[in-house]
């Protein structure tokens, strides 16, 4: 005879099983999956989504063991070390985006001329698109100090997203208490598609970590002041050079004011209605005692209105200074600011429309289903509770769905603040081994699917074949390398772009010269997404000197088969080896296959 399981396990098994649902609804309906890098449609072409429902099932089996383990005690440590640890699990995927192309190059250029050039050049010599300075200087710095190769780079990524969980569990402790922040830093490991950004050479991590350190500091000025006022500062400064979208999310900063102000002249005025116009709920004390209640409730009054004088001066100081950082970079760098918010207007807006992303695809399939339906919760919890500091973690959301921002790439920095409206959400659920096993659920089915599907599938793209070939050339003991690009016919992307996406991979010197005749934009380059390929600029640090050679040569071109230009033939000639990197994941329609010619 079976035993009968608890109550409560009924309801930790029912989870799992919803967990499993999940998985298959999501597989059997992936064709409304309109993501453009981790589309569940090409992802399960290449892997067996039985494969991954098995390894789903064992996951949920190792968290039903795990689930009551507690990490708590050690916050910061436990969040910042398993985030850390489960990042790092994506360094091996290649550069899937080939925006790094940009802040590579910007980077390069500080490295080998140094961070007066770069700030002079930058938006100049140094082609900016529609970047902000930040983030590409940060590179450069790292390249300058530590070494030009990729692993500093994800180092650096790697801990700003790990910080960024430690943050969203400190603005969950701030705002109410450390459960509803650990489990919104935990939850932020829910979220499979932004795993896969972690390694990449973008903006969107570090960006996201410096919106919800801004967020985070900001509440401490208002609330501390000293110290975190000019914190505070700096870090709203940082978060507007980082990414032109992070103007529009740092309204957050506005909200944040506005809820404490008003939170605190509420408790004022509910402590002067209390002391003067209540009835008394209990026998009407003596005429002493009465003048004593009154001469708390008058002290509690003037509290709550120094209170208010603080954060009102406190908000306007950190604006001023904020401000005065901004102002005196948008004044040094007018003419390229002027110029990259033009083309913004003039180009990148309208065109939005032709970029988007289902919200379908965004908060169901890249983000666990789980997660919105709790965030979607607490949305009415906080309503029915009145709490007004919800505000602060929902605005930025709200902002997402009333503008239509349909890109997923452009709403990473907002995850944090929808990890924390989920934990908010789940957080009605009284019964804490529900509520931890939930997030165990979430967590589990998520690296389930960016590890053992996701990952596979980006290492299969066939940009593995700069990374492949890169790691190669390196092993010849050769000082550079001659590269020639051979560009693919109705392609969307100039192949131009694809010397830079190499040179991330290879420690050897690139000689390379740019010739624009050879290279067509498509009819339609105005208003295409992939434009700023087409404006690509040779770095002088790749042209050679003199008509020099390189030891090797390696051409890269989209197919690897046809015959090979007249002056490309005779420069390699007097290579006795040649070795091709020819991994096709038969999706995308820009290929770099790599093909190097050497001596022994």
């Amino acid at each position: 005879m079976i035993p009968r399981l608890s109550k409560k396990n009924d309801i930790l098994l029912l989870i799992s099983l919803s967990t499993l649902l999940v998985f298959v609804v999501l597989f059997a309906f992936r064709a409304m999956d309109d993501n453009r890098l981790t589309n569940w449609q090409w992802v399960f072409v290449h892997v067996d989504g039985v494969k991954i429902f098995s390894i789903l099932i064992l996951g949920l089996v190792s968290a039903f063991g795990l689930f009551r383990v507690s990490l708590e005690r050690k916050p910061v440590i436990s969040l910042f070390s398993i985030s850390f640890v489960i990042a790092a699990i994506f360094w091996q995927q290649p550069e899937v985006i080939v925006d790094a192309s940009r802040y590579f190059t910007q980077a390069k250029h500080l490295e080998l001329y140094g961070i007066d050039y770069f700030m002079k050049e930058w938006g100049k010599t140094i082609v900016a698109w529609t970047d902000m300075p930040l983030i590409p200087l940060f590179y450069g710095l790292i390249f300058k100090f530590f070494g030009e190769s990729r692993i500093y780079i994800q180092v650096f990524t790697t801990a700003l997203f790990s910080l960024t969980v430690v943050l969203t569990y400190l603005i969950g402790k701030e705002l109410w208490d450390k459960r509803i922040g650990y489990n919104g830093g935990l939850l932020l490991m829910g979220f499979p598609y932004l795993l896969t950004q972690i390694p990449l050479m973008l903006v969107d991590v570090p960006t996201m970590f410096l919106l919800t350190l801004s967020t985070f500091t900001f509440i401490k000025a208002l609330k501390s002041g000293g110290i975190w006022l000019f914190i505070s500062s700096l870090s709203i400064f940082l978060t507007f050079y980082s990414k032109y979208s992070t103007w529009l999310m740092l309204s957050v900063m506005a909200i944040i004011f506005l809820v404490y102000i008003v939170k605190c002249s509420d408790k004022s005025e509910d402590r002067s209605q209390e002391s003067e116009d209540s009835p008394p709920t209990h026998p009407s004390p003596s005429r002493g005692e009465g003048e004593g209640w009154s001469v708390i409730a008058d002290l509690q009054t003037q509290s709550s209105k120094l209170k208010t004088q603080n954060y009102i001066s406190r908000g306007i100081f950190v604006a001023l200074i904020s401000a005065l950082l901004i102002g005196t970079v948008f004044w040094y760098k007018f003419d390229v600011f002027s110029e990259q918010i033009r083309l913004l207007t003039s180009y990148q807006k309208p065109a939005l429309k032709q970029w988007g992303e289902s919200f379908v695809s965004t908060f169901f399939f890249q983000i666990h289903p789980f997660i919105t339906a709790a965030a979607i919760y607490s949305a009415y919890a906080a309503f029915k509770k009145r709490d007004s500091k919800y505000l602060i973690i929902g605005w930025l959301i709200f902002l997402v769905i009333a503008l239509q921002i349909r890109r997923i790439r452009y709403i990473i920095m907002v995850f944090p603040m929808f990890a924390l409206t989920a934990s908010y959400g789940l957080y009605r659920i009284k019964d804490k081994e529900i509520r931890n096993f939930i997030v165990s659920c979430i967590i589990t089915s998520s690296l389930v699917i960016s590890i053992f599907a996701y990952l596979p599938f980006l290492k299969s793209m066939n940009t593995v074949n700069l990374k492949h070939a890169g790691e190669f050339i390196d092993s010849l003991g050769v000082d550079n390398i001659e590269v020639f690009v051979l560009q693919q016919k109705e392609s969307e992307i100039n192949s131009a772009v694809s010397v830079p996406m190499l040179d991330i991979f290879t420690g050897k010197g690139i000689l390379y010269h740019h010739d624009p005749a050879y290279f067509h934009p498509p009819e339609d380059m105005a208003v295409s997404p992939l434009r700023f390929t087409w404006e690509y600029k040779n770095p002088g640090y790749y042209e050679t000197d003199g008509g020099k050679s390189g030891d090797a040569v390696a051409v890269i071109s989209g197919d690897g088969f046809s015959a090979l230009p007249f002056h490309i033939a005779e420069r390699i000639k007097g290579y006795g080896n040649f070795k091709t990197f020819k991994t096709l994941e038969g999706i995308f329609q820009y290929r770099t296959i790599v093909t190097v010619y050497y001596n022994e």
